[in-house]
């Protein structure tokens, strides 16, 4: 349990950004959509990476519905990119965003990123959303690729997390905690265990940054005010990591 809040978002003296960023598996809006929708809004995040976005009929009119109801607007993402989505706070403004479809094969699921690049006044940030295989080899490539598809994207400090199907002892995960800060371990906070809901007993979900980014803390919202173990269990089958950032300015 948390036993401390997490900084609220907002703006230093020194141009940095304080920003909260929730990671979270909504399962093709399949659950309690009224739960979820209290979770991420409790949350109070400015950005949101969403994993299982629904991918097929009238799939952008229920990403919409779900970003209103939790205060947040659709950024990128969804059916274009496989299930992976980007939502964020109006204090977001959006320079551009991709959704990227990666190799296909055969036999199993389509996978993709949603990225975009925003700012928050004068803090320039990179935000990548994924959802990992889950055969260890296409993961282990999946994961490279995410790491490349940072490297292109022209900004100095990036957020990126996701389902990575495999906890911190895999080789994937290891490969991106390697290359890029794993804030839960950089900064723990609330809950450590993310999957399932009901009954967490693995971390298969993450939030990771770049160096130059500080990590406020980091973990499942256990503690947050507004977040209810009832809503937890009943919004989908994964429990939501949220972290709080500082970003420095450009």
């Amino acid at each position: 349990m948390a036993t401390s809040l997490l900084p609220n978002s907002g703006t230093g003296t020194d141009g940095s950004a304080v920003l909260r960023v929730l990671s979270y598996n909504v399962r093709s809006l399949r659950d309690d959509t009224g739960a979820l929708a209290r979770v991420i809004r409790a949350c109070e995040p400015d950005l949101v990476l969403v994993q299982e976005a629904p991918r097929f009929f009238r799939w952008r009119k229920k990403l919409a519905r779900l970003a209103a109801a939790s205060g947040q607007v659709v950024l990128s993402g969804g059916g274009t990119a496989a299930g992976p989505a980007l939502l964020c706070s109006l204090r977001a403004t959006v320079e551009r965003t991709e959704d990227v479809l990666l190799p296909l094969t055969p036999g199993q699921h389509r996978r993709g990123f949603a990225t975009a690049v925003v700012r928050f006044g004068d803090v320039r940030l990179g935000v990548l959303s994924c959802h990992l295989s889950l055969h260890g080899d296409e993961r282990y490539e999946q994961g490279g690729m995410l790491l490349d598809r940072l490297a292109g994207m022209g900004v100095e400090h990036v957020v990126a997390g996701g389902d990575l199907n495999e906890g911190p002892g895999g080789p994937t995960f290891r490969r991106l905690a390697e290359a890029l800060q794993d804030c839960r371990a950089a900064a723990p906070w609330g809950g450590e265990h993310t999957f399932p809901a009901a009954g967490a007993d693995r971390r298969i979900d993450a939030v990771f940054a770049t160096r130059g980014v500080e990590v406020l803390g980091c973990g499942v919202p256990l503690g947050q005010p507004g977040v209810t173990g009832t809503d937890l269990r009943a919004a989908t089958d994964h429990l939501p990591v949220l972290a709080a950032l500082r970003v420095p300015a450009v």
